[in-house]
């Protein structure tokens, strides 16, 4: 039975201007995971990236923990990248698409980190609920079935006994559940804020005649290499 980890980055910059890049805690968090993988013994017969930066960062910190680095080949998929979280939130608030208008807007709040959260859920929820999905570039379904065929391109291309690596965001990894585990639309936001950076989850998936195409969930959002320093700094979710 071959297995996939879909990791998610480590923590971005949020907040500054190129978001897609790790902060210093996203590349701790990273070794630590490949510390994690290094102790469990794992080793990964294939490497997968999405496109963006902190996809490829979050695999050289982790990977760089691990004997050998792992396999000398890796391979971006765009299919792994996220969903444009910007359009989103735009399409709730056309205001904040200054910069500078929302970075005021937040600050007028009493707790801006807070403030954003409450948009940001309002945004996720206006964008899967479906009913304005023709004026995204992608809709959640639409973004679902790529991550999903991103995945299927992985098992497909894996050895029935290979297990594989895959360095992603949060919105891929909740997609693929979502389709794995039925989970409704509804609450498919709540399970994408759960996730934790630098978290694994685990798949298992079976090739040949009987099982072809089979893909089941083994353990979702594990994150034991952060637990297990005791501090809580390293635990963090965008």
């Amino acid at each position: 039975m071959g297995q996939v980890f879909l990791v998610r980055h480590g923590q971005a910059s949020f907040g500054a201007a190129d978001y897609d890049q790790l902060s210093a805690t996203g590349v701790e968090q990273s070794r630590l995971l490949g510390a994690w993988f290094a102790g469990s013994g794992l080793r990964f017969g294939a490497v997968v990236t999405g496109s963006l930066k902190r996809h490829r960062q979050t695999a050289e910190a982790c990977l760089g923990a691990l004997t050998g680095g792992g396999p000398g080949e890796w391979r971006a998929d765009p299919g792994f990248d996220e969903y444009d979280h910007e359009e989103v939130i735009v399409r709730l608030r056309p205001e904040f698409a200054d910069p500078a208008a929302a970075r005021a807007a937040l600050e007028r709040e009493a707790n801006p980190r807070r403030a954003f959260q409450v948009i940001f859920e309002q945004a996720m929820a206006r964008w899967i609920g479906g009913a304005h999905g023709a004026e995204y570039r992608e809709s959640w379904p639409a973004f679902r079935a790529r991550c999903v065929g991103a995945l299927r391109r992985v098992t497909d291309g894996a050895d029935a006994a290979q297990s594989a690596v895959v360095f992603t965001s949060g919105g891929p990894i909740t997609a693929i559940c979502q389709e794995l585990l039925g989970v409704p639309d509804g609450k498919a936001a709540q399970l994408n804020f759960s996730l934790v950076n630098s978290a694994v989850t685990k798949l298992l998936f079976q090739s040949g005649r009987n099982g072809a195409g089979r893909v089941s969930l083994s353990y979702l959002n594990n994150f034991a290499h952060l637990e297990q320093t005791g501090q809580a700094q390293h635990i963090t979710y965008r």
